[in-house]
């Protein structure tokens, strides 16, 4: 999509400083919106001159329904219709809407029937970093070929707290340099077709516990721990250039001289140790405006939208009170201050807008790459091949626990049983926790765990596990004679996985987090 936008020099005298106050909005976006929802998001980009959207599948998987009041429906169509939004909400603008979406995975993370690569902790395990950058250049070109601008990705939050109901799976692991090269090569390949990238959540949402969708962590460590440990993916990626940064709604009270004020809306922690201390001089975009770390903190309309502007944001991510945002920060801040916002957003604009006149090359094969990214992240936890090929040879009963779309791995492995001798003692499981998060113990059942704990106990098992690695939590694993992460439950990871256990492949990665060992 080719659309012209103004060099600064020029829009700098075009727009009015209303209009410009406007280019810093980026309300959100819903695929599945009713025409009389689509007609107000027209009138709100016409009237108050917002400058982007954030797109989300709808109002019900949206953080506003993190409660789960509302019911998603699903949308085979999803797609076709996003980019028709996305043509009829760049026509309702006096100025290109800059178009962004979560993609940390692929359009999957939001919309349907489109391209899925594996979690951040899948790709946390691969030791080969050109695979990496590939996942975020076709992750990228998928977005080029929908219209959007701007992959709000990706995270490098180092995920220390096994217990993270939000981040977990989506870093790339608790090891701080294995967070930060993975990080560079995913932005240098979406960075590669002309498609804007962000890291998020500073300053590192990863050791908490508390769901910012919800409420508002707090992060008591001290400003050097910080400085040494969560901060360093952020100080290391700036350094070899990201577009922007998301910053998280975090209180962190070593950061701010104790109040804790949330970071989305504290000047010392924006102005002072991202603009200051680690010298960034891009795109500074908050987290979600809706979230109710924040939004129940400021119940009269516009306030939080100033605050987030006061504090340093350039751009004010899922803001519900456009107007009245508009007109508080017009009444409280200096034009001086709106223009300096504005140059950098307007200048992120015109680099979105002339990268996307470059050709959409081939975005390839998503399956032929998931195969490569399923043969390196294989990752043998305990035992070795040989107590696999020997159980193999010996006979083995087998199962599954959980639930999956695709149960390719144990369909197979049940055939193989068939034809080899009987051996009730040889157990081999295929654990396939049904959710990535980890609420309700990923959704596995309690009779599947204690079930999973007596044969563990019992009977001599190989367990495959295709999901979380953190389900391991759970259960006392070092009881089984092998533990094999296939982590995906693709099917192409499936296939990979029952290579390794014909004996035809090899494991190559490496757990990129710590599982705690249980006794029960």
């Amino acid at each position: 999509m080719s659309v012209n936008i103004d060099p600064y020099h020029k829009a700098t005298n075009k727009l009015s400083l209303r209009e410009k106050l406007g280019q810093l909005f980026m309300p959100a976006a819903f695929i599945n919106d009713t025409e009389e929802e689509i007609q107000e998001l027209e009138n709100l980009i016409s009237k108050q001159d917002v400058g982007g959207l954030c797109f989300f599948h709808s109002r019900a998987s949206a953080a506003t329904n993190f409660e789960g009041q509302k019911k998603i429906v699903y949308n085979e169509q999803s797609l076709t219709t996003l980019k028709n939004l996305i043509l009829r909400y760049q026509k309702a603008a006096k100025y290109p809407l800059l178009i962004s979406i979560d993609a940390e995975w692929g359009l999957a993370m939001r919309i349907e029937n489109t391209p899925q690569y594996p979690y951040a902790i899948t790709l946390g395990a691969i030791q080969n970093k050109d695979l990496i950058f590939k996942v975020g250049q076709q992750i990228a070109m998928d977005c080029r070929q929908a219209g959007i601008h701007w992959n709000l990705a990706p995270v490098v939050d180092i995920n220390n707290n096994p217990n993270n109901p939000v981040i977990g799976y989506r870093s790339f692991g608790e090891d701080k340099f294995n967070v930060t090269q993975k990080a560079i090569a995913f932005i240098k390949g979406t960075q590669s077709v002309g498609v804007l990238s962000c890291i998020k959540h500073f300053p590192g949402h990863g050791d908490t516990a508390t769901d910012s969708h919800l409420g508002l962590p707090i992060i008591k460590k001290s400003k050097e721990a910080l400085s040494q440990h969560e901060l360093y993916p952020f100080r290391e990626t700036i350094k070899n250039g990201v577009d922007s940064v998301m910053v998280g709604h975090l209180s962190i009270p070593s950061l701010d001289d104790g109040e804790g004020t949330p970071a989305t809306i504290s000047k010392k922690i924006i102005k002072g140790i991202l603009r200051q201390e680690l010298e960034f001089n891009g795109v500074v975009i908050s987290d979600a405006l809706n979230m109710h770390s924040v939004s129940k903190m400021f119940p009269e309309k516009g306030i939080l939208e100033w605050r987030a502007f006061e504090a340093g944001n350039d751009i004010l991510c899922f803001a519900e009170n456009t107007e009245d945002g508009i007109l508080k920060i017009m009444h409280n801040a200096e034009p001086c201050e709106i223009e300096e916002h504005f140059k950098r957003v307007w200048r992120l604009k015109e680099l979105a807008f002339t990268s996307i006149l470059l050709p959409i090359t081939d975005p390839g094969n998503t399956s032929i790459l998931n195969k490569q990214l399923a043969k390196e992240s294989l990752t043998l936890l305990t035992g070795s091949d040989n107590i696999i090929s020997d159980f193999k040879r010996k006979g083995f009963n087998c199962l599954f626990l959980g639930e999956s779309p695709d149960k390719t791995f144990v369909e197979a492995a049940v055939k193989i049983a068939g034809e080899g001798p009987k051996n009730e003692d040889n157990v081999l499981i295929a654990l396939y926790p049904p959710k990535v998060k980890p609420l309700n113990n990923f959704d596995l059942k309690t009779e599947e765990l204690e079930q999973l704990q007596h044969l563990l106990k019992s009977k001599k098992v190989i367990l495959y596990v295709f999901g979380n690695p953190y389900v391991l939590n759970l259960i006392n694993y070092k009881t089984a004679k092998a533990v094999v992460l296939g982590y995906q439950n693709f099917r192409e990871f499936q296939d990979n996985a029952l290579s390794h256990f014909t004996g035809e492949n090899k494991a190559k990665g490496t757990l990129p987090v710590t599982i705690n060992q249980i006794e029960r």
